[in-house]
């Protein structure tokens, strides 16, 4: 609420006074000097009673006491100078505009300096223990015309706003981990985005938005903490020693991999071998019977040469062919004595006689 500082104006005007009126002054100065020190302090006076200065990071609410639109008004006036009856009549209230913050810590020495503190949030986890958890709120008056009117002015939307709801709401949600569960931090964080929706459902019909809600620190008492510690070390063991053997089996059958890898490529490699070794015989095989073939052809061949030519001389004037041969043979002699009369005479004229003396032509043929 906006005060109106009635003896620091006087104090003002007084000290004017003093500073500016001299008893030496000559009497017609003396005059002017007070008019202009008066009318100097009435300015002050009159802007101290009729005007109020809201500043950039606040909100000014209007309460109007007298006339025909008193209450409240809706109206949320913004930075500069806004005009207000004095003497009660009528006042503006100022409301923060930025993001407050609540810290809920049993160590306010850990706390923002301009933070509202109030004691750590005492929360009972599901598996019965007890834990002192550090939580930061930040929050921002969203609608502040809702806050004055369902809350109230100055710090009561700290005070009957946020303050009430926070542990309740860190209980509901908090309170559903278990004692070791509040080392997840991936969990924690989703039971702390709980706890703001939790919130936010009651404070934003009052105007109010919380924006984070973050989990600095949790401590349980030091039987119990230790208790936990030392069950996290041997489960940490427990989980090494499984890691341990799952790498030991991951590693045995990495080299079962590798063993039977080697083998089916040794397979496959004399299965190739024999494969080139089959295909090689395969076409040796193909290019002998393949010359056998050629071979038969060139020898069938052969004997149809023969059989053709031997055809060719029994045919006609093969016997011709044969004396023309003989005749040749006769060409080589100078002097031959033959008896050429009777019945085995040689006439070498008579080419019937030599042919049938040869058997090449039977006796009487022409």
């Amino acid at each position: 609420m906006a005060e109106k500082p009635t003896e620091k104006i006087l104090e003002f005007i007084n000290e004017l006074k003093d500073r500016f009126y001299f008893p030496r002054i000559h009497p017609r100065l003396a005059g002017p000097l007070n008019i202009l020190v008066g009318g100097a302090a009435l300015t002050v006076i009159c802007y101290n009673l009729f005007f109020v200065y809201v500043r950039p990071y606040e909100y000014g609410i209007k309460v109007v006491r007298v006339g025909i639109e008193r209450g409240v008004q809706k109206q949320v006036y913004d930075a500069g100078l806004t005009f207000v009856l004095p003497f009660g009549l009528q006042q503006m209230y100022l409301l923060p505009k930025g993001i407050q913050v609540l810290e809920l810590t049993n160590s306010p020495q850990t706390a923002a300096k301009e933070a509202r503190k109030d004691r750590a949030a005492h929360i009972q986890t599901s598996d019965g223990f007890f834990v002192d958890v550090d939580v930061s709120m930040l929050y921002h008056i969203k609608d502040p015309y809702l806050v004055f009117t369902t809350i109230g002015p100055g710090n009561l939307f700290e005070d009957n706003g946020i303050i009430p709801k926070a542990e309740p709401a860190l209980k509901e949600t908090l309170g559903k981990l278990t004692t070791e569960e509040f080392y997840n931090s991936p969990l924690r964080v989703k039971k702390a985005e709980e706890a703001k929706d939790r919130l936010n459902s009651e404070l934003n019909r009052k105007g109010i938005e919380v924006d984070q809600v973050l989990v600095r620190y949790f401590i349980y008492s030091p039987e119990i903490q230790k208790n936990i510690e030392e069950k996290k070390l041997q489960d940490q063991m427990v989980f090494t020693n499984q890691s341990a053997a799952r790498a030991a089996r991951e590693e045995a059958e990495l080299k079962k991999i590798v063993q039977e890898g080697v083998v089916i490529a040794a397979v496959e490699l004399e299965k190739g071998k024999a494969y080139v070794t089959r295909k090689i015989a395969e076409k040796d095989l193909y290019v002998r019977r393949k010359k056998a073939e050629a071979d038969l052809l060139v020898k069938l061949a052969e004997a149809e040469r023969v059989h053709l030519k031997n055809e060719a001389l029994k045919g006609v004037g093969s016997e011709r062919m044969v004396g023309l041969k003989m005749a040749e043979a006769y060409k080589g002699l100078d002097v031959i004595i033959l008896p050429s009369d009777g019945p085995d005479g040689v006439n070498p004229l008579n080419l019937n006689n030599t042919l049938q003396l040869f058997d090449v032509r039977k006796g009487g043929a022409k």
